[in-house]
């Protein structure tokens, strides 16, 4: 199943989408379900899983009046039925792993000065990673995202993303690491600056649960930048070209680092545009997970 968080008539909502398409809104079944952090919650308590939580209450309510998603997700979009998407999780920490990929290996080292010590990461048992968000400073779907006033080459980062609970992975959803690669370039120490600024990470559109997604390494992720109504860059690559998988990667993250439940972690990045490119205010970036949905938002200054 996906699941959709999101404001309709000044209040919180659960939707849940089935294979058919069509969201049910859990909240109005179950007022107690405000998010699906509630949902994963209940899971634990219960040792089940949140699809078996949600079917549930689907079996023991009456039948409930659905949305379709494209419905629900072009409404969002357009704001037309009153409806604010937000980012799929409340995550209270989001996290985000670097250099997983070949390709995000060698664009490091063609940008920076100090090229060997993205290679030696790649290579390393221990994989980078690096603080990225609070839940606070997080994005929704449809909403901006930011490049730095301070930057001169700035991009998107398309990446799986993964959501803990109890410190094991229960969904997947797509995420949007925005990156100055010219900060991060001048000096690798510079990352937390390229990578954690005002609108610098984005979550959604949906949560769909390992049920719902299968094999997280076989997974296509597109990424599609428009610029004044226009293709400016389009790329693809696959979850299966990860240097680490997400278990392993969680297993990282969980070392001697006790995160709250649903936390979120960025899983790298295996499209990035040509050194010639950089984003601009206006630009409107697709990020397409297989399974999970298109994550969209329009870049402004910060």
């Amino acid at each position: 199943m996906r699941y959709y968080q999101y404001i309709e008539g000044g209040t919180r909502h659960v939707g849940v989408e089935d294979n058919g398409g069509q969201v049910t809104d859990i909240t109005a079944l179950n007022p107690r379900v405000g998010s699906t952090l509630d949902l994963l919650k209940v899971a634990s308590i219960i040792d089940s899983d949140i699809d078996s939580v949600t079917r549930g209450i689907l079996d023991a309510s009456k039948a409930a009046p659905t949305v379709s998603a494209a419905e629900l997700l072009d409404g969002a979009a357009s704001g037309s039925n009153g409806i604010s998407l937000l980012p799929p999780i409340d995550a209270p920490e989001v996290w985000a792993f670097g250099v997983t990929y070949m390709d995000s290996m060698r664009e490091r080292q063609a940008e920076s000065g100090s090229p060997d010590v993205y290679a030696k990461v790649y290579d390393a048992e221990r994989p980078e990673a690096f603080f990225k968000s609070t839940f606070d400073r997080l994005q929704s779907p449809f909403a901006e995202v930011g490049i730095r006033a301070d930057s001169t080459w700035d991009v998107p980062e398309p990446e799986l993303a993964f959501v803990t609970f109890g410190g094991k992975i229960v969904g997947y959803t797509a995420g949007n690491d925005m990156s100055s690669r010219s900060i991060e370039g001048e000096n690798p120490l510079y990352l937390p600056q390229a990578k954690v600024y005002d609108k610098s990470a984005s979550l959604g559109p949906a949560l769909a649960t390992p049920e719902t997604v299968g094999d997280p390494q076989k997974l296509a992720v597109a990424l599609v930048i428009e610029r004044d109504g226009k293709q400016a860059f389009k790329g693809e690559a696959s979850t299966s070209e990860m240097k680490r998988d997400c278990a392993y990667l969680a297993d990282w993250l969980v070392r001697h680092n006790a995160v709250p439940d649903g936390t979120t972690a960025m899983t790298g990045t295996g499209t990035i545009p040509p050194p010639e490119f950089t984003l601009a205010a206006g630009d409107v970036i697709s990020v397409t997970i297989e399974s999970i949905g298109t994550l969209a938002n329009t870049v402004v200054v910060v």
